[in-house]
């Protein structure tokens, strides 16, 4: 007569894997959803845009009101010094204007600069990292107006202006 001995079910290697596959997706389940919450938005666009339906809209009426007063603008970057410099339109050269840059990848990296009228333009002692890209918007203070560009990485200045075109219509 044989006698069979049963073995522990943590000696049996099926055992591990009917018991450790549901663990394990388990951990992995919660790792994901913790990565998906940590990350935050996915939007690239700082606008206060607004979901309806299936369908984002933005206000697009401080883009129109610049491109009605036909501003543009010059930004400079250089080594301690932030300077923006008008180019056309009827600016108010007695207000502050707000410069906001925007990392293209990392939200903690933006910045918002307020910049004083000073000679020619509006400049303030400040360095900005030209080792990456920015996106750049320049406004007052108030957000009656804006003026969109990029600034490549390494380039010391770009061209501002509305995001409108003269053949764009809302």
């Amino acid at each position: 007569m044989t006698t069979q001995t049963r073995l522990p079910l943590w000696r049996i290697p099926a055992m591990w894997l009917v018991i450790g596959l549901p663990i394990a997706s388990i951990v992995a389940g919660v790792g994901l959803v913790y990565i998906s919450v940590r990350a935050g938005g996915a939007d690239a666009v700082t606008d206060k845009v607004d979901r309806m339906a299936q369908i984002q809209t933005t206000d697009l009426g401080p883009d129109q009101r610049a491109q009605a007063m036909k501003l543009a603008a010059v930004l400079r970057v250089d080594t301690g010094v932030v300077e923006v410099i008008p180019v056309d339109g009827g600016f108010d050269r007695h207000a502050p204007l707000e410069l906001h840059l925007q990392h293209p990848t990392r939200a903690g990296e933006d910045r918002r600069l307020r910049l004083p009228p000073a000679g020619n333009g509006w400049r303030l002692g400040e360095t900005v990292d030209t080792s990456h890209a920015w996106k750049v918007q320049l406004g007052p203070v108030d957000g009656a107006w804006r003026l969109r560009g990029r600034l490549p990485k390494g380039q010391r200045a770009v061209h501002l202006s509305p995001s409108l075109r003269d053949d764009d219509t809302p």
